[in-house]
């Protein structure tokens, strides 16, 4: 109803009074990105807004930074609370193979499949918890796969503020392409029994 009442100020002005803030709304506004993350909500509308709020520059430090926090925080606390009941499940020979996979390559699987748009944030951190990928390949592999993707859509948020530009949906579509790429090379590389 407030929406409709009230006049709502255009994009620029909100990107202008977000940069006016200072630090604190930064802070806040990493700390909300990644609370919400922890969910299985898309994290899109956060880094679209990241490039509305902070423009280019700020936007993507804000964004890269916060999805390599909250994938971190989600894998940590996934296997923490849920570690002990997960460990039995992990020797069934489906799991084990998968499991063998990440141990070897959980790089390459993990930024691969960070870099197609359309698997979801929350539930491949929630995936990977049960793997035994370690902790920081998952951060980094999350933070070099995310990028391509995350930059792109932080710009396409900025553009929503200073015009379009068509390249950069051309730009997104080609990261996807690159990471199912990366997930059938992964596919095609033979994996070694662990014993």
């Amino acid at each position: 109803m407030a929406t409709v009442l009230l006049p709502l100020p255009d994009l620029a002005a909100l990107q202008r009074w977000s940069l006016a803030t200072g630090k604190w709304f930064f802070l806040l506004y990493l700390l909300l990105y990644v609370a919400m993350t922890q969910l299985p909500i898309p994290r899109t509308i956060f880094t679209l807004s990241s490039g509305v709020l902070f423009g280019p520059k700020l936007g993507i430090l804000l964004a890269i930074s916060a999805t390599m926090i909250s994938a971190g925080i989600s894998l940590a606390a996934i296997r923490y609370f849920l570690g002990e009941w997960i460990k039995p499940k992990l020797h069934h020979p489906a799991v084990r193979t998968i499991n063998t996979r990440i141990e070897q390559r959980g790089w390459l699987a993990v930024g691969s499949l960070r870099m197609i748009p359309g698997v979801p944030f929350s539930i491949l951190n929630y995936v990977a918890a049960l793997t035994p990928i370690p902790w920081l390949w998952f951060v980094v592999a999350t933070g070099v796969g995310s990028a391509p993707g995350t930059i792109a859509t932080v710009l396409l948020g900025h553009a929503a503020v200073v015009g379009f530009d068509s390249r950069l949906l051309m730009i997104s579509l080609g990261f996807a392409c690159l990471g199912t790429i990366g997930l059938l090379i992964d596919n095609k590389l033979p994996v070694k029994p662990l014993h």
